[in-house]
């Protein structure tokens, strides 16, 4: 059952998962679409589950359940990692490797493999101070206040001295 984000309780369960590269204002608009399509029939063991879509930054496709009516399952949520998949095919694209560091370099957005992001970090290239994109958050209430923030504030503080 579809809602919109903003309607979804702040204990709700949280997927982010980040592109590798921007998408066009045509490809959110048909993700958007397709993705709405899937979470209108998700289901776990036959529950409709009350599912949102938000779309941020032409690059970040974040997926929120309301677990007080039903929860995700096992299948179900294999059955949300398959739909992602068909997405990377269909659009060319990576949104499971979580091996990767997206963070702001001034106004842009830049997206790095974790070795590159270590090395700038090494290099003095990204600060405490760099604002990152902390997509392991699990909840609404945690990616509404702790997704961007500082990497001192992270899990990418580890690689900052």
């Amino acid at each position: 059952m579809l809602t919109e984000f903003k309607n979804l309780p702040d204990n709700s369960r949280i997927w982010v998962y980040q592109a590798n590269r921007k998408l066009s204002e045509q490809e959110v608009a048909e993700i958007t679409e397709k993705t709405n399509e899937f979470l209108t029939k998700w289901t776990a063991h036959g529950a409709a589950l009350e599912a949102a879509l938000e779309i941020k930054y032409n690059r970040f496709i974040v997926i929120g359940l309301n677990q007080a009516n039903a929860s995700a399952s096992g299948c179900s949520i294999d059955a949300s990692v398959h739909f992602i998949q068909t997405l990377e095919k269909e659009y060319d694209i990576d949104l499971l490797d979580k091996m990767n560091v997206t963070f702001y370099s001034g106004e842009f957005i830049a997206y790095k493999p974790l070795a590159e992001f270590k090395k700038m970090a090494k290099d003095k290239s990204v600060s405490k101070n760099t604002v990152v994109f902390n997509n392991l958050v699990n909840t609404k209430a945690e990616y509404l206040e702790n997704w961007e923030v500082p990497a001192k504030e992270s899990w990418h503080s580890r690689f900052l001295s």
